[in-house]
């Protein structure tokens, strides 16, 4: 079966016949809030089954879906970071209830920016950091410790990022590493209006940098969550997205037909696979990012950031 490059549970869900709650050792939960606009979807793979019918490893993926992030309504940008703090600190105490971080007064939290700051769709992690008001060199009252750290890129460090934040997490022994990291997704409509929020990490292949290896408990040694957002699509799927557009218009037109009745006949597979023959030779594999999605990265690295304060700092979220 072809694979369309996605970061996002949802999409992976979304992919099954039905409503993709029907798959063995995979849970779904959709709901939206009284008067919000935000649609929050759960997807909870639970056993290995699930992980390998969803080619993605055992965990909790939430994503929230906001089409006026688009927007630069900061009202709007203000619920959003108000629900990622509300599902940050849930995701904590299911944590501390498994007794994979201490169940005491205040957490110290080392939040890393993944990816190139120099490269725009790559940039949310660093411009997160930027954005991220830390506290570790200052006493906290509340005992809440947040640090925080932009690894760059194995081009830029000639390191792999698990190796550094290894040394790091060795020296200043924090309790939780948040990761921030831009995605890739497999529709154009959530470019920037979707944030995916995981208690799985990072692993190879996700993320638009790719990066080579996992940053997960079991290769740090501590909880990770990841935060990412879809900021390119794959310019195949895109393609794919319009196919059955172009077969309608081929088929109507008599000059045309045959090609659009042998468009038709092939299974999606077959469809994906011509798509690629066809785009890769000329473009290689291909990725598409929005034109404005400099403001896009900007906006939601303040969104972000508002959202973890607000989860870690309590006088943050009463401001």
């Amino acid at each position: 079966m072809f694979e369309i490059r996605t970061d996002l549970a949802v999409e992976e869900k979304e992919s099954f016949p039905g409503d993709g709650g029907e798959v063995t050792g995979v849970s779904l939960r959709e709901w939206r809030k009284a008067f919000s606009k935000i649609k929050l979807t759960e997807v909870a793979i639970l056993d290995e089954h699930g992980a390998r019918a969803m080619g993605k490893p055992k965990g909790t993926y939430i994503t929230m879906e906001a089409k006026a992030l688009a927007k630069g309504d900061e009202d709007y940008h203000r619920e959003v970071s108000g629900e990622l703090a509300v599902q940050l600190k849930r995701m904590v105490k299911e944590l501390r209830r498994q007794k994979k971080i201490p169940d005491k007064e205040g957490i110290h939290v080392l939040a890393v920016g993944l990816g190139n700051p120099s490269v725009t769709p790559d940039a949310l992690g660093p411009r997160v950091l930027g954005n991220i008001q830390v506290n570790r060199n200052i006493k906290d009252e509340e005992g809440v410790v947040i640090s925080g750290m932009v690894p760059g890129v194995m081009a830029q460090t000639g390191m792999e990022t698990a190796e550094i934040l290894k040394g790091i997490i060795h020296e200043t022994r924090p309790d939780l590493v948040i990761a921030i990291d831009a995605l890739a997704a497999r529709s154009i409509r959530r470019l920037g209006t979707t944030i995916q929020l995981t208690d799985t990490g990072i692993h190879p292949g996700s993320g638009v940098g790719n990066h080579r290896h996992s940053l997960t408990m079991e290769s740090l040694g501590i909880p990770v969550l990841a935060i990412g957002v879809p900021t390119v699509v794959g310019a195949a799927a895109i393609v794919h997205d319009t196919i059955a557009a172009m077969i309608g218009t081929l088929s109507s037109q008599a000059e045309t037909s045959k090609m659009g009745d042998f468009l038709e006949n092939l299974s999606p597979d077959e469809q994906y696979q011509l798509i690629c023959e066809l785009l890769e030779p000329e473009f290689g594999a291909l990725y598409v990012t929005p034109p404005d999605i400099d403001q896009t990265v900007k906006r939601l690295s303040y969104t972000i950031s508002e959202g973890i304060h607000m989860a870690f700092y309590p006088r943050w979220g009463n401001g």
